[in-house]
């Protein structure tokens, strides 16, 4: 019974406001927005907390609370009933999928708030537990059908809940107030400016979920309120704050999350076309791919002592490495089968026999890969490899961690180090270029910007799309330093890296064009 209970509360979004979250977030709207409302609609009302809290802080307006678990629908209304909220209050049963919201919203007159707390998970989630407590499944995202295979089709279904509310709003005015993750209040504010009718302006306040609802997750109450606007969205630092401590919006095509940043530096951005940003090694079988040193062999994750040639094997930084900045020597190493992708593994049997009988025995493991990228590609097959693995030199960051910790990584052992799938990085030919190259990225204008980008409560903030809209070059030339720049990539060495092949466009881009000058 009890793992019931636990499945129901999962797929039913059961995490109940607590009713001090609740006056604190009415008090917000009132203070901060100055909402009236005439009506206020909680959808999903659980035990009442929103909609007492609604009753007591908007005298005169009339309160509609809808919840499909009948249990709840008593307890809320024996609150109203106590609190003698009765004449302004109502609240019944109604499963939200099935509601006629238009017809409903249609007959409040005036101004409106729909206010609330969402389920916090996603499709993907509830069809695992076999849920029938879905939308009906439209693709409401305009989702591109690759995207099924790398998972960004899945959505969370409060996104799809809030972008059903903003469409009641199509001609009438009022205010959403709901209790989200802070990733989806981002996602609805895109899909809103993606309207050509959108009058909406944004307003995110963090709040701790961990603390209210013991969940791990960066949450916020995320305001929409209908005035000429332009889809951008204040964010505050907490729900007792008066005033946004910055903006995030869309700028050239970009969500930034510091609008005033971003556009103090927007002149540094543009594609590199010497230093491109790339994502470390991807074999997804760290037990049979990943070696410890043992004495005068390697150890693997199943603790089997190996005797097999070092020809194939070369040092390996995690991002946990990169993150602490502990580049100096490796705990872990890598097995490489391929210095280009697609590239025929054949070959190790010839120049490291052990090798290819160790990753035969343990063929079964690297056979089983469930990511489809590995399907027609040669046995044993490895992805995030190239030319520019191999260079000597490296500057280092890791995508995970919440911060912008760039390091110079040196070849160790007399072979160039290797990352995991989720660090990103640089190469160089040299240490002289790889500490100039540093100190561009590292200097204030480059942080600034790069910082204007990122959202550091996503999963992994730091990613190589971000880190490409960074120009080095228009850095070199914002702190002074083009000439040393142009020095360096002009000895046409950078291009046996791997690095991107410049064509005539792209030299007068980095070169400038020689004729006029």
């Amino acid at each position: 019974m009890a793992g019931k209970k636990s499945i129901d509360k999962w797929q039913f979004g059961d995490f109940q406001t607590p009713c001090l979250l609740a006056h604190k977030v009415i008090e917000v709207l009132k203070r901060n927005h100055g909402i009236v409302p005439d009506h206020v609609v909680e959808p999903t009302c659980g035990k009442g907390a929103f909609v007492l809290a609604s009753a007591e802080g908007f005298k005169g307006a009339k309160i509609h609370g809808y919840e499909i678990n009948p249990e709840y629908v008593d307890i809320a209304n024996d609150e109203i009933q106590a609190k003698k909220l009765k004449a302004s209050v109502e609240v019944k049963e109604a499963d939200f999928f099935d509601v006629n919201w238009e017809k409903e919203i249609s007959n409040m007159q005036g101004n409106l708030l729909i206010i609330g707390n969402p389920p916090w998970v996603t499709s993907s989630e509830l069809g695992l537990l076999n849920s029938t407590n879905l939308p009906d499944k439209t693709n409401f995202q305009n989702r591109k059908g690759i995207e099924a295979i790398t998972g960004s089709g899945n959505f969370d279904i409060s996104e799809w809940m809030l972008l059903k509310h903003v469409s009641w709003f199509a001609n009438r005015n009022g205010a959403i107030a709901f209790l989200c993750k802070t990733s989806v209040a981002r996602k609805v504010m895109r899909q809103v400016r993606q309207s050509p009718k959108h009058r909406f302006f944004g307003h995110i306040y963090p709040i701790d979920a961990k603390a209210f609802f013991g969940a791990s997750v960066e949450a916020c109450l995320f305001v929409l309120t209908t005035e000429i606007g332009n889809a951008d969205c204040e964010v505050y630092e907490s729900l007792e704050s008066t005033s946004p401590s910055h903006v995030i919006g869309e700028r050239d095509g970009l969500i930034v999350s510091d609008v005033e940043m971003y556009e103090k530096w927007r002149n540094l951005r543009g594609q590199d076309p010497v230093y491109i940003w790339r994502s470390g090694v991807k074999h997804d079988c760290s037990n049979v791919m990943e070696l410890e040193k043992f004495e005068d062999g390697y150890v693997n994750g199943f603790g089997e002592k190996l005797d097999i040639e070092d020809t194939y094997i070369y040092p390996l930084l995690k991002s946990s490495d990169v993150g602490n900045s502990r580049v100096k020597s490796c705990r872990k190493f890598v097995i490489v089968t391929q210095k280009n992708v697609g590239e025929d593994t054949s070959e190790i049997k010839e120049f490291a026999p052990k090798t290819w009988d160790y990753l035969i025995r343990h063929g079964e493991y690297l056979d089983n890969r469930k990511s489809s990228i590995y399907k027609g590609k040669p046995r044993f097959s490895i992805f995030g490899i190239g030319q520019y693995s191999f260079s000597d030199w490296k500057i280092a960051v890791s995508g995970l961690y919440k911060r912008l910790e760039f390091n110079v990584v040196a070849p160790m052992n007399g072979k160039p180090v290797l990352f995991d799938d989720t660090v990103n990085f640089i190469s160089m030919n040299s240490e002289e270029e790889a500490r100039f190259v540093y100190e561009l990225i590292t200097s204030q204008p480059a942080t600034d910007f790069l910082s204007s980008m990122i959202f550091w409560d996503e999963k992994r903030p730091i990613t190589t799309k971000v880190l490409r809209e960074l120009s080095i070059k228009e850095v070199a030339q914002e702190v002074g330093q083009v000439d040393r720049y142009l020095e360096f990539i002009g000895s046409n060495q950078t291009s046996e890296l791997g690095q991107l092949s410049l064509g005539i466009a792209e030299k007068v881009a980095v070169y400038g064009d020689k004729k006029s000058s």
